[in-house]
Formats: C-alpha cells, sequence, structure tokens
C-alpha cells in the first residue's frame, strides 16, 4: 500500500504519519508539505492507493488544488484532513469527488475507521456533523449527504464467493507480488491475471488491488 500524506504542519504530518505506519506497517508513506510539492510528487508516482490532505495549504487555492489532484488521480481516494468545517466548504469537495473528510481534532479511532471504510470502497464524514445539518433532499449534494449519514456505518459488502483460482491470485496481490509473479506462480498469463483482479474487485465492490485485499481479509476469505 502507498499513501501521500500533505499537510504544512510539520508536527501533525509526523503524528499523521505515525497512526498510519501504526494501522498499516508495510505502508509506503510519502510526505508533503504543501500544494507544490504534491503535484511534483505525484508527476513521478502515481500509484498511490490513498491522499490524505489538509486544506489550507501553500501552492494553491485549496478548491483548484483537490480538482486537479482528483483529475489526475481519478482512481486514488482522497480524505481531507481540516480545522475547518464549514458546511460549504465541506459540501465543496464532495461535490470534487473527495472520498472523506474528516476534522483534525478527530479521535485516533475515528481516523483509522475513517481509513478502513474509504480503503473498502465507501465514503465517510463525521456522524456529528451530518446530523447537525439540515439537509434537503431536493438537492443533489444534500442528497450525497444523506446518503452518507444512512450508509456510512453500514458500508460493509455482504459475504462473497471468489473461485479457488481468484483465491489464489489475490494471496498473491496480498503478499506484494506482481502480476508477472502471480502469473509465473498460477501458470497463466498475466492478461488473465488481470481478468482475474477485475472479477474479484466486481465481486467485492471495491476499486483497486488495496482495497480488495483490505475487504477480502474483512470477510474471510483468504
Amino acid at each position: 500500500m502507498k499513501i501521500l500524506v500533505a499537510d504544512d504542519h510539520e508536527l501533525f504530518l509526523k503524528g499523521i504519519e505515525l497512526v498510519l505506519a501504526g494501522r498499516y506497517p508495510d505502508a509506503e508513506i510519502v510526505l508533503a508539505h504543501d500544494y507544490t510539492e504534491i503535484f511534483e510528487i505525484i508527476a513521478k508516482q502515481d500509484d498511490f492507493d490513498l491522499i490524505l490532505s489538509d486544506l489550507a495549504m501553500p501552492g494553491d487555492v485549496w478548491s483548484n488544488a483537490i480538482e486537479k489532484m482528483h483529475s489526475q488521480l481519478p482512481d486514488t481516494p482522497i480524505i481531507i484532513l481540516s480545522a475547518v468545517f464549514d458546511r460549504e466548504i465541506v459540501q465543496k469537495t464532495i461535490e470534487i469527488g473527495v472520498s472523506g473528510y474528516l476534522s483534525k481534532t478527530a479521535s485516533h479511532t475515528e481516523i483509522l475507521e475513517a481509513l478502513d471504510i474509504v480503503l473498502s470502497g465507501g465514503a465517510y464524514l463525521p456522524q456529528d456533523f451530518l446530523q447537525t445539518q439540515q439537509l434537503d433532499s431536493k438537492t443533489t449534494t444534500d442528497k450525497l449527504l444523506r446518503d452518507l449519514l444512512e450508509n456510512r456505518v453500514t458500508k460493509k459488502m455482504p459475504q462473497k464467493h471468489l473461485t479457488p483460482r481468484q483465491k489464489s491470485v489475490l494471496e498473491g496481490v496480498a503478499a506484494g507480488k506482481s502480476n508477472k509473479v502471480i502469473a509465473f506462480e498460477l501458470g497463466m498469463t498475466e492478461g488473465t491475471v488481470k481478468l482475474h483482479m477485475t472479477a474479484i474487485m466486481k465481486t467485492l465492490g471495491v476499486y483497486n488491488r488495496t482495497a480488495a485485499v483490505i475487504e477480502a481479509n474483512k470477510q474471510g476469505l483468504i
């Protein structure tokens, strides 16, 4: 797993790095201190499984920067970590396409819960925030907010079935093996491995390899 974390406050940045390292000890964690550094990094590396970013940072206007990040890495979920919980700002980030929004005062437990939900293909907003909003079901954004409130806690996917071959492929992914190595060990082509992974992700209701491993582990499939 590879995670990009961005914040212009060094102490907070290091604190989040420790939280992530404790939860995902094998993860590669890349740190950025402003928007300029973020885009320098993703220009060279586009294989992040998750981005955690502050909003108010040097280098760009937050709305432009988040939209650019989402545009350049559309398959990478983004979680906002911010001291600001203004309704319009939260809604704007949702409209852009972020997968989660957390307060910098969030507890260790809440941060880990948000990470698990987002990496499993879900979306996260603090329930306390959602419950204080007067949601208008006629507007697209408020409908999304309401859906998040209703589905946030119950996002876990129902039990699914993987074929023995799919389990073997996913076990290889969980071990950090490339498609080429998995194909060689299982006596199949790389194309067949990719087809299996596409089927696995569809079955588990997730969008990338990391989320598939996490969801399969949760369900005891591997």
